[in-house]
């Protein structure tokens, strides 16, 4: 989201996981994505492809104040750090066979409880999307898809699935979930973003 918001232009490798291009893991041997590789150095963690993207380019409208910077750091970590544990035990259950996917859902439904009701708008902090948006949206996304039907079935969330419906319905969600080819040595390069942003 950050590069497609950005209009930086790159090459885009689609990969299957599960059965991960050589080429890959020379350059990232963790072997998980997003990987992007630059001219003089590699990024393989998201939120440091953002940091990257936001050390060059001025990509949100809006200053937030000292105390919205401070609710930005604390929920990324947030959501980074417990919320993303949780999720995984809770969407991947049959991983982890000791644990209890119910008690995980829990904890990531109080998460999302908690922050109900600091959204202000169409994203977090107001009407336009800022970098909170584009670092918690993921997750809140995946936490659906774990269990639609009960998760719009919720009444607890009513701000939070507001929030995610529009995230859901954006062009920007469409643009960077477009349908690419499995990349295979010796392809023609496909660009990202397929479609650029309109300014």
């Amino acid at each position: 989201m950050a590069i497609f918001i950005a209009n930086i232009e790159c090459e885009l490798r689609e990969v299957l996981l599960r059965d991960k291009p050589a080429q890959m893991l020379q350059l990232s041997p963790k072997g998980t994505v997003p990987v992007l590789q630059l001219k003089d150095r590699v990024i393989d963690e998201s939120i440091e492809i953002i940091e990257w993207v936001l050390k060059n380019e001025q990509i949100f409208v809006d200053e937030l104040n000292s105390d919205q910077e401070h609710e930005t750091n604390t929920l990324i970590n947030l959501f980074d750090g417990d919320f993303k544990f949780n999720l995984d035990r809770y969407k991947y259950s049959q991983r982890y066979e000791e644990q209890n996917p119910d008690q995980h859902r829990k904890i990531c439904l109080d998460i999302l409880s908690k922050i109900d009701d600091q959204i202000e708008g169409k994203y977090f902090f107001g009407d336009n999307i800022q970098k909170i948006d584009i670092c918690i949206l993921p997750f809140i996304r995946q936490f659906r898809i774990a269990d639609i039907k009960w998760f719009d079935n919720l009444d607890q969330i009513s701000n939070v699935k507001k929030y995610l419906n529009n995230f859901l319905n954006s062009d920007l969600l469409e643009n960077i979930m477009h349908k690419y080819k499995k990349w295979e040595e010796g392809d023609s390069p496909q660009n990202f973003p397929y479609k650029p942003i309109e300014s």
